[in-house]
């Protein structure tokens, strides 16, 4: 099912459970409270990254993703996580106690364990945090869940977050997120328009299971080498070049060189307008000028209130 080293065993683990699509806030609250305990107790922290999604087993219908799972991985492994990779299939069966004593205790070696208010384990989802906390306390295992994180009067979820960026809200997605909505995709060769019109621009495509941001234009980021650059991203289908195939396109304010083959990371800010037709490709340089000096002006008003 994985692997963990003895000596990580041996030792002892602070589990952080959950599925952690996104790593929002209240999964950093998760995760966080992991880390604490870790630290207090010794133990070695750790979390699990499944290789399906629950839903697409039980209904076939997985929620769309808000990080890949490679990028997942590096986040965790980031904030200091061993990662062990989880076989969902052939644990979905097993009864909450099972789960329990055969993945958390055998194999895990857990000797506290964090998870959301409202997460479920075993088959059928019957086992939740109240039981979670009560079986541990039989095993002497330390057990903490994490109650809801609100924004307001919303609790923050992967689900809402996936609603707002559909929905273009970005900056409240990106509030409940607490960071900004990114993406590394693979940097793919266009039809090198924006070069000729004199904004180049570097093609990203979306997987088909990932999130799809509300279609137009972005203030945006872009990370290369370790650099920060103020950016224009549009998502959409290109309409004014008659390209049906949806992607992001980003032009770098500041940056010249080639990336293509590379991993850019992507980072929407703020929804400036919908993606739209316009009747001329000068028509169109003028519009991605304009939104150059919309970003430009955003950057500048963070620089000058920090």
């Amino acid at each position: 099912m994985f692997y963990l080293e003895d000596k990580i065993r041996e030792q002892g683990t602070a589990v952080g459970l959950g599925y952690f699509d996104g790593i929002h806030r209240g999964h950093r609250a998760v995760l966080g409270k992991a880390l604490e305990i870790a630290r207090r107790r010794n133990l070695v922290p750790v979390t699990m990254l499944f290789d399906i999604h629950p839903r697409k087993l039980v209904n076939g219908n997985p929620p769309p993703m808000l990080t890949t799972e490679e990028r997942k991985r590096r986040l965790l492994e980031e904030m200091g996580f061993t990662v062990v990779d989880f076989d969902f299939r052939a644990a979905m069966n097993y009864s909450p106690n099972e789960f329990i004593d055969r993945i958390l205790v055998e194999k895990l070696g857990a000797k506290a364990v964090t998870c959301g208010y409202d997460y479920h384990y075993g088959k059928g989802g019957a086992g939740n945090a109240d039981t979670l906390k009560e079986e541990l306390s039989k095993r002497d295992i330390e057990a903490c869940s994490i109650d809801p994180i609100l924004i307001g009067q919303e609790i923050i979820s992967s689900t809402k977050i996936r609603q707002l960026i559909s929905q273009g809200e970005i900056e409240k997605a990106n509030a409940m997120l607490g960071g900004a909505f990114s993406y590394d995709f693979p940097v793919e060769k266009g039809d090198g328009l924006g070069r000729i019109i004199g904004f180049p621009t570097i093609n990203q495509f979306f997987p088909p299971e990932f999130v799809i941001p509300k279609y137009g234009v972005y203030a945006s980021e872009a990370k290369i080498g370790g650099r920060i650059y103020p950016s224009v991203t549009n998502i959409g289908i290109r309409p004014t070049v008659a390209k049906e195939s949806m992607r992001s396109e980003t032009c770098i304010i500041g940056f010249s060189g080639d990336l293509y083959g590379k991993r850019v990371e992507v980072s929407l800010v703020r929804y400036l307008r919908p993606e739209q037709k316009f009747e001329s490709i000068d028509a169109l340089r003028q519009a991605i000028a304009g939104d150059a000096e919309k970003v430009k002006a955003i950057y500048y008003e963070v620089d000058r209130n920090g």
